[in-house]
């Protein structure tokens, strides 16, 4: 589906992000995303503090646009709540999805973020939503000041490796309907929340072909 509504204009405010936020400095306020975290750092009461002091939480609205091509990424995103994806635009003006994140997810475009350079993928929110953000020069921090952190950020880019790996093996090994049938298996919420022209994109199928696919799954079957 070609992108046809209009880019909405960034403002230089917050990251030419046009998005409500708040600033939080207590960790009850970010509670969902030490709740993640949990399992793999332990923070001391000063790390603790620091940590806390580099984060920010913000809402933005269902179709506005946190990246696009063009702008530099500038934070990390948490998903509390809500949902986003990320794609390109091809030149003959399909959109092409290559990632998806609901609550508990991390969304963005990576290697505009971690080499901070121009954006090549928009990131869009599907529903009103909430992140938790750090700013790449408190990331930088927090890499030198925390050692933990850094494992945890280590592991993070380890398992997005993972991730683009095997989607990229799902993509050339499996039929459509298998990678539908992965898909279905591996994330059911996100067939509840995610419009189905959207998952399709991100399958590498049309949007007819996918609905033609669930339709023969819910067809009763001769007996």
């Amino acid at each position: 589906m070609a992108l046809n509504r209009q880019i909405q204009s960034f403002s230089p405010l917050e990251h030419f992000c046009p998005c409500q936020f708040r600033i939080f400095k207590t960790i009850q306020d970010f509670s969902p995303l030490f709740n993640h975290i949990a399992p793999h750092i332990i923070f001391s009461t000063e790390e603790e503090a620091l940590f806390v002091s580099a984060l920010r939480t913000i809402k933005v609205k269902r179709k506005q646009l946190l990246e696009q091509p063009g702008y530099v990424s500038k934070y990390r995103s948490f998903v509390v709540s809500g949902a986003f994806r990320a794609f390109i635009l091809a030149t003959d003006g399909q959109e092409h999805t290559i990632s998806l994140a609901v609550d508990g997810g991390w969304i963005g475009d990576y290697g505009s973020f971690i080499l901070q350079q121009p954006a090549t993928s928009f990131v869009e929110a599907l529903e009103d939503s909430t992140l938790i953000q750090w700013s790449y020069e408190s990331e930088q921090m927090l890499l030198k000041a925390i050692p933990q952190f850094a494992l945890v950020m280590m592991r993070r880019s380890q398992q997005i490796a993972v991730t683009i790996q095997q989607r990229v093996i799902s993509h050339l090994s499996l039929s459509a309907e298998q990678r539908y049938e992965e898909f279905a298996r591996q994330y059911p919420e996100l067939l509840l929340r995610i419009p189905l022209y959207i998952i399709a994109s991100y399958l590498g199928m049309t949007r007819e072909f996918l609905s033609k696919i669930r339709n023969q799954k819910a067809a009763p079957k001769d007996r």
